[in-house]
C-alpha cells in the first residue's frame, strides 16, 4: 500500500492474481482476517473506469484465468 494522504491509502505495485479460484460475476469484495473468519473490509467492484470501491480489469472471470486490481483505496470514514 502506498503511504496515507488526507484520509487515504492506495494500493502500490501490481495486484495479479494467475488463477481466478471460481467462474462467476464480481460485484463485492471483502479482506478477511488470516484466519478466514472474520470479515474487516467489503466494498463494490467494477471494470476499469467503473468507479467502485476495488476496479479490474473485467468483473467476469472463468476459473483458472489471471485478473489484475488496477485501483484499491481505503479511506476513513471520518477523513
Amino acid at each position: 500500500m502506498a503511504d496515507a494522504s488526507g484520509g487515504s491509502k492506495a494500493k502500490s505495485g501490481t495486484w495479479t492474481d494467475s488463477s481466478a479460484d471460481a467462474t462467476g460475476t464480481a460485484g463485492h469484495f471483502r479482506i478477511y482476517d488470516s484466519g478466514g473468519t472474520t470479515c474487516h473490509i467489503q466494498g463494490t467492484v467494477t471494470a476499469t473506469g467503473g468507479g467502485g470501491d476495488m476496479t479490474v480489469d473485467s468483473t467476469s472471470f472463468t476459473a483458472g484465468q489471471s485478473f489484475t486490481v488496477n485501483t484499491f483505496t481505503l479511506t476513513a470514514a471520518n477523513a
